[in-house]
């Protein structure tokens, strides 16, 4: 488990700009039934989250016309029980960290793996996620 002044910050990153986090099996499986669209960031302390991960997502959120009715995150590392509920609702994907999943009605619609996400701008990364909104949103 990562020491919490590492992860705070990274965290913040997100719940500063409207994430509400999952912090608990029971809080993922809770907001994940509810009706219409989620957003999941599974961050992480990796360079790509910081450089690529986070930052698109936040383009996206901040630029896209249609958007998810939630937004949340967990931590990889850090928030070990949310984070293993997580991924039991991702199969048949293996664990991946950074990710970003989009669910709809309790649904997994689109998924962003980390070997999609590295070596990629983020905006490439916002402009994926602008076209899963889109669709799906």
């Amino acid at each position: 488990m990562y020491p919490a002044e590492l992860v705070m910050p990274m965290k913040a990153e997100l719940t500063d700009n409207g994430f509400q986090e999952l912090l608990t099996p029971e809080k993922v499986d809770e907001i994940l039934k509810q009706e219409g669209t989620t957003l999941v960031m599974i961050n992480s302390v990796c360079g790509c989250s910081a450089g690529s991960a986070r930052p698109g997502v936040l383009m996206a959120v901040a630029h896209s016309e249609k958007k998810p009715d939630r937004l949340t995150t967990s931590f990889a590392g850090f928030d070990l029980a949310a984070v293993q509920q997580l991924r039991s609702h991702l199969l048949p994907y293996p664990p991946s960290s950074p990710a970003i999943a989009l669910f709809k009605d309790g649904q997994l619609v689109h998924f962003i793996e980390r070997h999609m996400i590295e070596g990629r701008p983020a905006q490439m990364i916002a402009a994926n996620l602008a076209d899963a909104f889109a669709q799906y949103c």
